[in-house]
């Protein structure tokens, strides 16, 4: 008989071999490829009508998301757990049609989250913290390492960096003829990356300064240049997202359900999505809180406005932890606020 036109299609994405799986408007595979090469995926996808199409998010997945937008289909990203309910073999028979079927399965899904497309210069920013949060680990890992290898010659210095750069170069005269070649080159190694970290700092300032959006969210409190670029070029102006709340429960900033038989019961944060943005905006709220604390000479509160309030009150009430937590949540809420309403957005008293 004739066939009919596809409507949704699933890619499992990979480096060279690529699985399809399309379906029509009755729910039937209609379009079943199990190994397309990476040189054939798009004149394959180019020949079908404009249609919905799924993919995992993974590497590349952005960039095919924007060559098939190209091409006129909507393209969805989907977290990979969110995929995994729906592949019918479970995790026997996982393989890559398996996949390619699941997704096609979960990007139809009424209520279903999806990751926000990012265009090349949105990645590009990215890159630029993710470059920078790689040299901080590097330059902590070296600076761990300085420790160890001192406490094994009876050396032991505390945790706080600049103490053991300081006590580095210190002891650096009584150690031994190799051991000190190596702690002086990791001391060398720690500068060095001190020196980079810094010159992507400048980099991210510069970012935040040339974006008028990020000057609006820095107008907040506990968001600065960093946090405010991450969250440009992570989320956008925020419109896929409908409201305030779905952007915080995204960074897992709300806590999880265990309710049953009519019994509510919220535990601990779910901590999903973006761990990067999630801890830049609980170091930020950690910021406002400690500024909301501090009292004056004549024994009263800095603060007064209606957020500091607030979050004094949270503290008293719930510990400070949950009201850290709570301030991130709100100040993610209001940097959605700020990105969707743009000047219409105004500032809370």
């Amino acid at each position: 008989g004739k066939k009919m036109a596809i409507i949704t299609v699933g890619i499992d994405l990979a480096k060279n071999i690529f699985a399809v799986h399309g379906i029509h408007a009755a729910g039937k595979p209609e379009l079943v490829r199990p190994s397309v090469s990476r040189a054939k995926l798009l004149d394959l996808l180019a020949s079908l009508p404009p249609c919905l199409i799924g993919m995992e998010a993974c590497s590349g997945a952005h960039h095919w998301a924007r060559q098939l937008q190209k091409l006129g289909h909507t393209v969805r990203i989907i977290a990979p757990k969110f995929v995994a309910p729906y592949r019918l073999s479970g995790k026997r028979g996982k393989n890559d049609a398996a996949d390619a079927a699941a997704i096609c399965e979960a990007v139809s899904r009424p209520h279903m989250r999806f990751v926000p497309i990012k265009n090349e210069e949105q990645q590009g920013q990215l890159m630029v913290h993710r470059a920078r949060q790689g040299y901080i680990e590097q330059r902590t890992a070296t600076i761990n390492r300085i420790r160890g290898l001192y406490s094994e010659l009876g050396i032991v210095m505390p945790l706080k960096a600049a103490t053991v750069r300081q006590q580095g170069h210190q002891h650096l005269e009584a150690l031994p003829g190799w051991a000190r070649t190596v702690i002086t080159d990791l001391l060398d190694e720690v500068q060095h990356l001190d020196t980079r970290i810094a010159q992507y700092d400048r980099h991210i300032a510069s970012m935040a300064r040339q974006h008028s959006q990020a000057q609006q969210l820095m107008q907040l409190g506990g968001i600065g240049e960093t946090t405010a670029s991450a969250l440009i070029s992570t989320i956008g102006n925020g419109h896929d997202f409908a409201n305030g709340r779905q952007l915080s429960a995204w960074l897992g900033l709300v806590p999880g359900q265990y309710s049953s038989g009519g019994k509510s019961r919220l535990g601990r944060i779910t901590k999903t999505g973006d761990r990067y943005l999630r801890s830049l905006l609980t170091l930020g709220a950690r910021a406002v809180l400690a500024a909301a604390m501090r009292k004056t000479e004549a024994g009263g509160y800095d603060k007064q406005d209606s957020i500091s309030r607030w979050a004094r009150s949270v503290a008293e009430r719930r510990g400070y932890w949950k009201a850290v937590i709570a301030i991130a949540a709100k100040n993610a809420r209001l940097c959605w606020a700020v990105l969707s309403k743009g000047e219409h957005f105004k500032l809370p008293t």
